[in-house]
């Protein structure tokens, strides 16, 4: 933790929001723990903040001090011609060229534009007619925060999945994304959702939600086939991918990450971007459950350029594959009415843990090293 100066008002379309939630992500766990390079000393992280407007750019009409918005972590302009496709995550305005990256994320590392974040009291917000998601006074911060981030990419990973009508979804990875994907998928319509994972109380926890749950400690060498032969011997019409690069299992992939970890900024950043250092061990279960003819949604977030795919096996079984960035404004509509009173996918009970903004390193580790039951975490400045 630092004391930095407060941001101010750079363009006329600025806007200066008081932080009063923000979320530690998993996506911020791949800062701290594998992508380390990309980062320079007094880097704001945090993409899931909160709070009340407090001061605005002269050219800001849509929101005013006092406002309560929630901030999406894609910093996008909302009138190029990719905002006006739905997908903010590849805005035009704000794609980070000189990487050959998609649009920039708030807290996150030079390959996305090195923008401020929202771990912090004060948040600078551009594109304040557009960006900002202006939510009612009232109701507690935890009804709203997961706008930002958690509900749009759970949201769009079950959209991506294309689960039938009554038909059946693995989600590999239960901690926040997996979980909130599971009970979205639940809320759309799947007949049948099964979930993946190895600490017991995020398993208990999506158990509680109707879930049919795999303990992957249990099942190490034969959950595809179990899996397998509890949907008839067919294999899930779709799979979510809700792990990524932390995936365990994989000792060289493993070995890789920590070597990139350890070496001197110059010499890992081109590793990380010319070479295969993620754990694909979720990838490849996923690929491996999924029935043929099915949909593979791929929510985790990889890092590295030089991944090996089973392209024979994704061929044979004619996978479809479908990834990216949440697309957040574009999904705000279609969730919006499920955060009323009655709380259809319990997002005021979702957060484990809400600790004070100056006790940010403690949470990490916390959360970093899966400890008493952390699932998902708000700094509250």
């Amino acid at each position: 933790m630092d004391t930095v100066p407060d941001p101010e008002i750079r363009e006329p379309t600025d806007v200066i929001v008081e932080i009063t939630s923000s979320g530690i992500c998993g996506s911020d766990l791949h800062l701290y723990e594998v992508m380390g390079p990309f980062m320079t000393p007094g880097d704001i992280l945090g993409h899931e903040p909160m709070g009340q407007v407090v001061e605005v750019g002269g050219a800001v009409t849509e929101v005013k001090p006092g406002d309560r918005v929630v901030v999406p972590f894609n910093v996008s302009c909302g009138t190029c011609h990719m905002c006006g496709e739905g997908l903010q995550s590849q805005c035009e305005t704000t794609q980070v060229r000189e990487y050959g990256m998609g649009a920039s994320l708030f807290g996150y590392t030079k390959l996305y534009g090195q923008v401020p974040g929202g771990q912090a009291e004060y948040l600078r917000v551009p594109f304040g007619n557009t960006l900002p998601i202006k939510v009612p006074h009232g109701p507690p911060d935890s009804r709203f925060v997961y706008l930002s981030d958690v509900l749009p990419t759970a949201w769009q990973a079950v959209e991506y999945a294309a689960v039938p009508k009554g038909g059946t979804v693995a989600v590999l990875g239960l901690g926040p994304i997996g979980d909130m994907s599971t009970r979205i998928a639940l809320r759309r319509g799947a007949g049948r959702v099964i979930g993946v994972d190895l600490v017991p109380e995020r398993l208990e926890r999506a158990r509680r939600n109707g879930v049919e749950v795999y303990d992957l400690r249990e099942h190490k060498d034969d959950l595809a086939e179990v899996i397998r032969e509890a949907t008839g011997g067919r294999g899930p019409d779709s799979v979510i991918d809700a792990v990524g690069m932390e995936a365990h299992g994989s000792p060289a992939a493993k070995l890789a990450q920590q070597v990139t970890g350890l070496l001197p900024d110059a010499l890992s950043r081109p590793l990380m971007q010319k070479a295969g250092v993620d754990r694909l061990e979720a990838l490849n279960l996923a690929i491996d459950l999924v029935r043929r003819g099915g949909t593979i949604s791929l929510v985790g977030v990889y890092g590295g350029m030089a991944d090996p795919l089973p392209m024979l096996t994704m061929f044979d079984k004619q996978v479809q594959l479908r990834m990216g960035q949440a697309n957040v404004r574009n999904w705000v509509d279609d969730i919006m009415p499920l955060l009323t009173e009655d709380d259809p996918l319990g997002v005021e009970g979702f957060a484990t843990h809400e600790v004070p903004l100056a006790n940010a390193p403690q949470a990490y580790e916390v959360f970093q090293k899966k400890q008493d039951n952390a699932v998902k975490i708000l700094l509250k400045p």
